[in-house]
């Protein structure tokens, strides 16, 4: 009686279990040849939970036969893993782009970050590679349209193109989407179009550029140039940030839209004897001086003032008349990351105060202008020679 009962109890278990433990049939897929548009391209054909799926892997021209087989083996190795549950997602470059990569990205990109990036990777990337599965993009394809950018791009853009690559793939590569980034030793070219020319403003050029400017404008420029604010961190400044001479970054403000600085922390800033004095004019003319009040509102005074509008309106028809309308608020971040380097200030203190890192700070930032070059080479110089002077009444052997 009681095996009786455990029989009954058991077959249906066991039914189940049978039915869990049974293996999907293994599949190699199909690929087969087929024309797309004026093009031949490479399409895989498989079964997913019985339904049929077919993707074009990329075209053949670009993609030889054993590399859409990889690609198609890579697809179908976990469906034959026996190890239960789903195949990752295959997706086009264009589909990992729109599902993946930008809704994760703009999770931490600020506004005006996220409006450049999508910019660049919708413009240049997606139209090239978007119906090409995210498998089958190797290296060479890549360094390939690197190279097609550089004939018509600046450097510093296919510098963007070749960094947002990497990251694509590396996103990817981190969901197991593909085996390696094949955009990890990706080259700049070495011949792309010249760019637009974003030398940093010399001395005499500060000083010209500061006298053609009012009150309300010089002030501004002095904050970028002296104290190395950024656009938005000036604009959004309120007059509770000004304390002596020590400011607070508190805000940043990009088309109108108030947000936290770009690293995402408030930072105490110094403030130069010359933006000061300035600081305590301006003050004199606010028409909101309270703690809340914006430095540099709007007409309405409620709103910070609006940075096209300030460099349209006034900065840049005043600058025409010294031609240096070219000196824009990038150029002065240079000019301060610069003029910094050269008066000897420590790197690491200059990039504090303008809130980024130091390597962006070196690389990026600063430029060495030809009389620090020549300076250094007579320091190089005397160096050396110092070494070939007797010392200590020991006179060093001949180097020839």
């Amino acid at each position: 009686m009681l095996r009786s009962e455990a029989c009954l109890v058991s077959t249906p278990l066991t039914q189940e279990r049978g039915n869990n433990l049974r293996r999907k049939r293994f599949q190699k897929g199909s690929l087969q040849s087929f024309k797309h548009g004026r093009h031949r391209v490479w399409r895989a054909l498989w079964r997913e939970n019985g339904i049929r799926v077919c993707k074009t892997l990329g075209r053949q021209s670009q993609m030889s036969k054993s590399e859409a087989e990889a690609v198609l083996a890579a697809i179908l190795r976990e469906a034959n893993s026996g190890q239960g549950g789903t195949t990752k997602p295959v997706y086009t470059f264009e589909e990992f782009i729109n599902e993946v990569y930008l809704p994760f990205c703009r999770s931490t990109w600020k506004e005006s970050t996220a409006a450049t990036s999508e910019q660049i990777i919708e413009s240049h990337l997606v139209p090239e590679l978007g119906k090409t599965i995210l498998h089958a993009i190797r290296r060479q394809v890549l360094q390939d349209l690197l190279e097609k950018k550089a004939r018509e791009l600046s450097q510093s853009v296919v510098a963007h193109l070749r960094w947002f690559l990497s990251g694509i793939f590396k996103l990817a590569m981190s969901d197991g989407l593909v085996l390696s980034n094949p955009a990890a030793e990706l080259r700049i070219p070495r011949k792309c179009q010249p760019g637009r020319a974003m030398r940093p403003l010399n001395e005499e050029e500060v000083i010209k550029y500061l006298e053609v400017l009012g009150l309300r404008e010089r002030l501004i420029a002095r904050l970028a140039i002296f104290e190395g604010l950024r656009p938005g961190e000036i604009l959004a400044l309120r007059w509770r940030a000004l304390e002596g001479c020590a400011l607070r970054v508190e805000q940043r403000v990009y088309k109108r839209v108030l947000n936290t600085p770009k690293n995402g922390k408030v930072r105490e800033g110094a403030v130069s004897d010359g933006t000061l004095a300035l600081i305590e004019e301006w003050a004199e003319l606010a028409e909101d001086p309270s703690p809340e009040g914006f430095v540099f509102p709007s007409e309405k005074l409620t709103t910070p003032l609006s940075l096209d509008n300030l460099w349209r309106r006034y900065m840049q028809p005043a600058l025409e008349k010294v031609s240096l309308e070219w000196a824009t608020f990038q150029v002065l971040r240079k000019t301060n990351a610069s003029l910094s380097k050269k008066a000897g200030v420590d790197p690491k203190v200059a990039s504090d105060q303008r809130g980024h890192g130091l390597g962006v700070s070196l690389e990026v930032y600063t430029s060495s202008d030809l009389e620090q070059k020549r300076d250094a080479l007579k320091k190089l110089e005397a160096a050396v020679l110092r070494k070939l002077q007797p010392d200590s009444g020991q006179a060093t052997a001949n180097p020839a």
